[in-house]
């Protein structure tokens, strides 16, 4: 008689290890997948993280491109007083009234420049609602008395006859005011400034709310020149193409007009060579 391990023993022995060759597959096997998850994550290539690049700010306006000496500056007519400049990745903004509806399209202004306080320069609500917490605001005294008071540390005030340089361009205030006996209460001299802007070696000249002053016909080497004429606030027709006539900018856009003949004024300034009149969407 064979002597052996008992049948149950048998069993019980070849279940045991069956278990642990079960046991140790499913280990091997985890362990080969972490493995290979761990190769998978290692070979894989991280996503490129993307980075918005910002838009120069003459490129986000539309109007003139007028070449200067550092590149183009864009010229874009609002309305009535109000415009854009865009240049060197600066925007400018002269007069801003409207509210913000009418800069929702536009960056952030780095520069605003006010002339006086009527209501169709000085806007508070509008300044509120476009100006930066970096902005600068130019402006006569004038002015300043009136600004939100919030705005008012960001202010550089600015007198008949005085610059400032600032962002790579300078800023004079030259005078403007009325002239003849029935308009004196309109504008007095020293209170408003007009400016001229020089940007990249072009010399730029807003007007703000004037007549033809002397200060204006005086004026020399104004490559573009925005003028107005509207009665009975500023100055007629005749008279705007008289002075501009005088100082013979390169470029001039009649603007803060309403009311007024811009076919007349164009009519008139053509008169002279060299000077090309720009006539554009203010109203």
């Amino acid at each position: 008689m064979r002597v052996g391990v008992p049948v149950r023993e048998t069993c019980h022995f070849k279940g045991r290890q069956m278990k642990m060759n079960f046991r140790t597959s499913c280990i091997g096997l985890v362990a080969v997948s972490v493995a290979l998850a761990g190769c998978a994550q290692e070979e894989e290539p991280e996503a490129p993280v993307e980075v918005a690049e910002s838009v120069p700010a003459e490129q986000m306006l539309t109007g003139d491109h007028i070449m200067t000496d550092a590149g183009d500056l864009v010229i874009q007519p609002i309305a009535h007083a109000t415009f854009a400049m865009g240049w060197n990745g600066n925007t400018i903004l002269v007069d801003p009234v409207g509210g913000a509806d009418a800069f929702q399209e536009l960056p952030t202004p780095d520069l605003i420049l006010i002339t006086d306080v009527h209501g169709d320069h000085l806007d508070a609500a509008t300044l509120e609602a476009v100006a930066g917490g970096d902005t600068v605001i130019v402006a006569p005294q004038a002015v300043v008395d009136q600004l939100p008071e919030a705005l008012v540390p960001q202010a550089r005030r600015l007198d008949n006859g005085s610059d400032v340089s600032l962002l790579g361009l300078t800023v004079e205030a030259i005078p403007m005011y009325n002239l003849t006996e029935d308009r004196l209460q309109f504008h007095d001299k020293g209170r408003g400034n007009g400016y001229v802007v020089t940007i990249g070696g072009k010399r730029i000249y807003i007007s703000g709310d004037t007549e033809d002053i002397p200060e204006m016909r005086a004026l020399e080497n104004i490559d573009i020149a925005f003028v107005c004429f509207n009665l009975p606030y500023t100055m007629t027709e005749d008279q705007a193409a008289s002075a501009v006539r005088e100082f013979a900018p390169g470029i001039v856009y009649p603007y803060h007009y309403m009311g007024s003949d811009s076919e007349a004024f164009a009519s008139l300034v053509a008169e002279s060579d060299g000077i090309e009149v720009r006539q554009r969407a203010w109203y």
